[in-house]
């Protein structure tokens, strides 16, 4: 069952539900094992990457995840790195205005992927200091599950 999109507003709620007070390289430990521990359960067969800056602080690939889906973390990573917002928000922006990500954004496809699963890590009084992404499974559900790892994250702390 696929779940309906989410609309602008509720993806830019999400981002402010889920703002968090900090981020340690211990909580990208936490987040990310928790992330695969939701995915295991799901049998979904992602790969999750985590970053603060520059630095790669987690990475895991599950079974059935491929070489392809680390493309496509770097993809909508570029995104949130770029625009402060979640990759499946930018994309909705352009598709509400009539167009696609691909045709007006004027970023290299190659580099650029404008579809859910890449969230931004967003700190009181900081803003965006990284992100978390998924890669593996159809955009709506990348982004689900990144969703709701966040909200145990949160809600755990």
């Amino acid at each position: 069952m696929t779940a309906a999109a989410p609309t602008i507003e509720e993806l830019q709620a999400q981002e402010r539900r889920l703002t968090l007070s900090r981020f340690t390289h211990d909580d990208a430990w936490a987040l990310g094992s928790l992330l695969v521990e939701l995915a295991r359960a799901r049998a979904a067969p992602v790969a999750i990457d985590i970053r603060r800056g520059g630095q790669q602080l987690f990475h895991a690939a599950l079974p059935g995840s491929t070489p392809d889906n680390d493309a496509w973390i770097d993809r909508k990573r570029r995104v949130v790195e770029r625009y402060g917002c979640s990759s499946l928000l930018v994309g909705t922006r352009f598709r509400a205005r009539g167009t696609t990500f691909e045709d007006s954004s004027r970023l290299d496809p190659d580099r650029y992927a404008a579809h859910g699963g890449a969230f931004p890590l967003a700190v009181e009084g900081a803003g965006v200091v990284g992100s978390v992404v998924v890669s593996g499974l159809p955009q709506l559900e990348d982004h689900a599950l990144v969703v709701a790892a966040l909200e145990r994250f949160t809600a755990s702390r």
